[in-house]
């Protein structure tokens, strides 16, 4: 059991699998946990592309609309959250960090939050109506796989701004070394099992990785958690829209 704690810590906290752990895990185990993040997205990708699989006498909007209330119910909406508190913080906070960082901490939804997850959702859905219609099932893998692996790739080169929360406790245990090994060795692999295909979606998550993070350092000085969930879905839309694009 206690081999296998930082893999159950990634699924209970990625996902909504009813994972029970028998006590409050050690700081160093919430460290190691980021290790399993891209199995988790590619679990969560499979199981995305099975469902499309089993959906495939649907009609193409009803079996995108399935699969995307499949997909939010699954990761609990835990990075839709991030991307909503980040959007109204970026607005609002008219290029200041210390307002931007409070607006982060409201919970309610502001126009800015509404409008970027309409659109977020809405290009993921029509992305998925695409990629259903041409049967490119394997595909839908790349997305939750890719977005999953930023965030072990964003603690590993981007400071993290907030003491003492979750993801302050992931960067400052997280073990480096063997972080890289899985990041670097889960960018060569989608290639190597998708060829092709994968080349543009691969590039994309790459840019959109890069133009964030770059967003996050001239405004914040680093990442937070929500900047960190707001990556994990613009880099999945990324990633489907340009697969759908292909």
């Amino acid at each position: 059991m206690k081999r296998f704690l930082p893999f159950l810590i990634a699924v209970q906290f990625l996902t909504r699998f009813p994972v029970r752990l028998r006590a409050i895990p050690a700081e160093r185990e919430l460290g190691r946990s980021l290790l399993y993040y891209p199995l988790v997205g590619l679990l969560l990708g499979l199981l995305l592309a099975a469902l499309g699989a089993a959906l495939g006498n649907t009609g193409n909007l009803l079996g995108a609309a399935i699969l995307l209330s499949a997909w939010v119910l699954v990761s609990g909406g835990l990075h839709l959250d991030g991307l909503a508190d980040s959007a109204d913080a970026w607005v609002g906070g008219l290029g200041d960090r210390e307002r931007t960082l409070a607006i982060m901490k409201d919970p309610y939804c502001g126009p800015a939050a509404v409008v970027t997850l309409a659109l977020v959702l809405l290009l993921k859905f029509a992305a998925l109506t695409v990629l259903l219609e041409r049967g490119d099932g394997s595909l839908l893998v790349l997305a939750p796989l890719l977005g999953r692996c930023a965030l072990p790739a964003l603690f590993l080169t981007t400071n993290y701004v907030r003491p003492g929360g979750l993801g302050d406790v992931l960067a400052r245990h997280m073990p480096r070394r063997a972080t890289y090994i899985v990041v670097l060795a889960t960018l060569l692999a989608v290639p190597a099992a998708l060829g092709m295909a994968a080349a543009w979606p691969l590039l994309a998550a790459l840019a959109m990785f890069g133009g964030l993070r770059a967003g996050m350092i001239r405004r914040l000085g680093g990442t937070t958690g929500d900047t960190a969930g707001a990556l994990v879905e613009l880099l999945e839309t990324a990633v489907l829209v340009t697969a759908a694009l292909g």
